[in-house]
């Protein structure tokens, strides 16, 4: 009977710091929530936090890979415009961007990401280097980049080769366009794998540009000009 009520009382002792620890996860998660974002350096849980929070992609997955051009002086402004390489975006953006790596990384490629939210004052700069609204949302309006809910991404194979879609990214010419003929059958093969998968995780295509996609339901999310923390 002593060794019963003994084994009873460890499984008690295990069941309490089992919840206290789970209670600690979601109060560190809350607190860490500020100006409707989210930051940290842990892997967070979808519970609790609202979709049209804006969080870290990195928090929720580290199957993708990171080319921020906007964090280097490797973009058409010629200028660092993000204190840091970061990928924020809303939770809802996050959830359908995990599923659709998923679904690449199954045929061994994976998502590469050249810019996920921009602050709207940095549109304001584009707009004044390139004022058309066939590559640069107008400011007064915003982009959807702005609302957390649009991606520019490119996928890579298992050895982290980009595959080849016919031109760089921000590439302001017709030959960026889904639309365009004039180029090879893999360019536009790789082009139309791209975006049939992403279209099949309820993101929509930019005409103009190869790279860009939109989550369906992000046109009606509020505007935002937030800088994230680099630390």
């Amino acid at each position: 009977m002593f060794s019963f009520n003994k084994y009873l009382f460890l499984i008690s002792i295990l069941l309490f710091i089992g919840c206290k620890t789970t209670k600690s996860i979601k109060t560190n998660t809350v607190q860490k929530l500020k100006n409707n974002t989210l930051s940290g350096n842990f892997t967070t849980l979808y519970e609790g936090i609202n979709d049209t929070t804006f969080v870290k992609l990195i928090n929720f997955s580290n199957d993708f890979v990171l080319d921020m051009k906007y964090a280097t002086q490797n973009n058409f402004l010629k200028q660092k415009v993000y204190a840091c390489e970061e990928c924020y975006l809303r939770l809802k953006t996050i959830k359908y961007l995990i599923a659709a790596n998923t679904e690449f990384q199954k045929k061994g490629y994976r998502i590469k990401l050249f810019d996920c939210y921009r602050p709207l004052d940095v549109q304001k700069k584009m707009w004044e280097l390139v004022p058309n609204a066939d590559y640069v949302a107008d400011p007064k309006n915003g982009s959807i980049h702005n609302r957390g809910g649009a991606v520019d991404i490119s996928i890579v194979n298992s050895k982290g080769k980009e595959l080849d879609m016919g031109t760089s990214f921000d590439f302001f010419g017709p030959e960026a366009s889904h639309k365009y003929q004039g180029l090879s059958s893999k360019i536009k093969k790789n082009r139309i794998y791209l975006k049939e998968v992403m279209l099949r995780n309820n993101f929509k295509s930019y005409d103009s540009e190869w790279w860009h996609y939109n989550l369906s339901e992000s046109t009606k999310d509020k505007l935002a000009n937030f800088q994230w923390n680099c630390n």
